[in-house]
């Protein structure tokens, strides 16, 4: 049977530059079965949701649903809900926790403050491993549930203590997808070994490349120009890079910065990829966007 999963492997689709954007991940832990658009189709209550959705709109933060893996009874709620908030700058990323009697205190939260790297004293520091959070809503996307819950489950049993599923990550056709905190970094077609070994180069203050999708806390041109020069130097320290991009008519201009001097500037151009192909299973074939570097110059420190 073909999926949106294995045609994308046919076809050789680049995985960089696919990330969805974020600066701030605000994830609310939510039992029980979600829906496709799962802040207004889960046990959560759906005003709720909505009012969390328009509250975050425009202001960087994106906001997931996620629960611990395993088996989810449609009769599942939580009394206490904990509730993560990852900002993912390069050079000074942080993720607060706290569990909360009500979400309904989310909307108390400066949202636009949370976007620019501001918590307010919210919860308390996340201190020990990586967190991982594995897309598995199977309403969104079968791949997601075929494939992302099987990982979360192998990481949990592996004991990783800090694996999560989560709503929706994007990019239902790199499944299985993973995100993981506190850089921000997205993967793509991972395997149980390759997860494993995410997170113990996040744990070390690194990256990897060949599975990553990209950061997301830079947009898409952005993202593309930092793996073009991860690729040329080979660096995974995840805090080496920095970016600035800049429109120039149909094209990017991308200046990448490494905390050793070092500069590139990268020309990306935006196109579609072809042939057609399902973004999602079930969907009608279309062309996604691609994001690709054309030229890459070093400049003087």
């Amino acid at each position: 049977m073909s999926t949106c999963t294995t045609l994308s492997r046919e076809l050789t689709e680049p995985l960089a530059a696919t990330a969805a954007t974020a600066t701030t991940w605000l994830l609310l832990e939510q039992p029980g079965p979600w829906g496709a658009k799962a802040l207004t189709g889960s046990h959560l209550d759906p005003e709720l949701g909505a009012a969390l959705d328009r509250a975050a709109e425009g202001t960087g933060v994106r906001i997931a649903l996620i629960r611990r893996p395993g088996r989810h009874a449609d009769t599942d709620t939580a009394a206490r809900h904990e509730v993560l908030i990852a900002h993912t700058a390069p050079g000074d990323p942080w993720v607060r926790r706290a569990h909360l009697d009500s979400p309904a205190a989310l909307l108390d939260l400066d949202f636009a403050a949370l976007g620019a790297g501001r918590h307010g004293s919210f919860g308390t520091e996340h201190v020990g491993d990586p967190i991982a959070l594995v897309c598995t809503n199977g309403r969104r996307d079968r791949c997601c549930a075929l494939l992302g819950r099987p990982l979360a489950a192998d990481l949990a049993a592996a004991g990783h203590s800090e694996v999560w599923e989560v709503t929706h990550l994007g990019g239902h056709r790199f499944s299985p997808t993973m995100l993981v905190l506190p850089h921000g970094y997205a993967y793509g077609r991972l395997t149980a070994e390759s997860a494993k070994d995410v997170l113990a180069a996040t744990a070390a203050g690194h990256t990897v490349p060949g599975h990553s999708r990209g950061r997301s806390y830079w947009p898409r041109p952005a993202q593309a120009a930092e793996h073009a020069v991860r690729d040329l130097t080979a660096e995974t320290a995840a805090d080496a890079l920095t970016m600035h991009q800049t429109r120039a008519g149909d094209h990017w201009l991308v200046d990448v910065h490494h905390t050793d001097g070092r500069r590139w500037r990268a020309t990306v151009v935006e196109s579609a990829a072809e042939p057609p192909r399902p973004e999602s299973c079930g969907k009608a074939p279309g062309t996604p966007s691609r994001m690709d570097v054309v030229s890459l110059t070093a400049l003087a420190p």
